[in-house]
């Protein structure tokens, strides 16, 4: 009996490893392009919580409101929203201030993701 040869040989292809690398690869890159724009709306989602929970905000103008998230997200950086894209309301007493916008995402040549966010700081 000759135990070196295998009756069956076991392992993964060439052809199946080059396949599970383009997949992983591609599925990194996406990721990687996707992480920008979801760590804009949970800044931009901080933003409007912190606002909304500031004491000195709750009796503030719409003005007011308007600007301290103009300043706050200059400071953080945020591009995706302006102060005219918040809508600010009163729910019990207590300011609410939500947005909705969207993000267009180019992957590779005419490809493009469009992401859709609905931030808002209520709980």
């Amino acid at each position: 009996m000759n135990r070196s040869m295998p009756a069956k040989q076991r392992g993964l292809s060439f052809s199946g490893f080059i396949f599970g690398a383009f997949v992983l690869i591609l599925l990194s890159i996406i990721g990687l392009k996707l992480i920008p724009a979801y760590m804009e709306d949970a800044t931009i989602k901080n933003l409007l919580v912190t606002i909304a929970n500031d004491p000195e905000m709750q009796g503030a103008a719409v003005g007011a409101v308007k600007m301290s998230f103009t300043k706050r997200a200059s400071i953080e950086n945020v591009r995706a929203i302006g102060a005219d894209d918040i809508a600010i309301s009163k729910a019990d007493g207590r300011l609410e201030l939500s947005a909705s916008y969207a993000v267009k995402v180019p992957l590779v040549a005419n490809i493009s993701l469009y992401l859709e966010f609905n931030p808002s700081s209520g709980q």
